[in-house]
């Protein structure tokens, strides 16, 4: 994990991890009230409700932002189907209950989406940080 921030709001608070972040801007699109990336903070809950809150963060297909109920409601939980997409000259998006596993058997690390690097120049491997963009890297359409 890289820095994590925390932007708490009235029953939710959203936690962003900037190391993560590919910047694939769903967050933005969903609701660019409470995430303004021209604005200090640039993630604030309480423009919007804590149901729309929650439905955009778990759009965000890096994982980079997760969020917390503070309002007794559910949680995040884990689609009930595993899926990966492959993203023509980019990442893997894998969403589900992915477990990551060192080759040691070690390190596990558990979440519901990723964005895997594909192109090997991440220097934040395994996850993608946008490297295949710095590097050309190109792939014919996938399967």
């Amino acid at each position: 994990m890289g820095r994590v921030f925390e932007y708490e709001g009235e029953g939710i608070v959203v936690t962003y991890d900037v190391k993560r972040c590919i910047h694939a801007k769903a967050c933005v699109r969903g609701l660019g009230a409470v995430f303004d990336p021209d604005r200090k903070p640039w993630v604030d809950p309480d423009e919007a409700e804590p149901d729309e809150v929650a439905e955009v963060v778990e759009r965000c297909p890096t994982g980079a932002l997760h969020y917390r109920r503070t309002d007794g409601e559910s949680e995040e939980s884990p689609p009930e189907k595993a899926s990966i997409r492959i993203e023509p000259s980019g990442p893997l998006w894998v969403e589900g209950k992915v477990e990551l596993v060192d080759p040691d058997g070690e390190g596990r690390w558990r979440d519901t989406r990723v964005a895997l690097c594909r192109c090997g120049a991440s220097k934040n491997k395994p996850f993608c940080d946008n490297s295949h963009k710095t590097i050309d890297f190109t792939t014919e359409a996938p399967l």
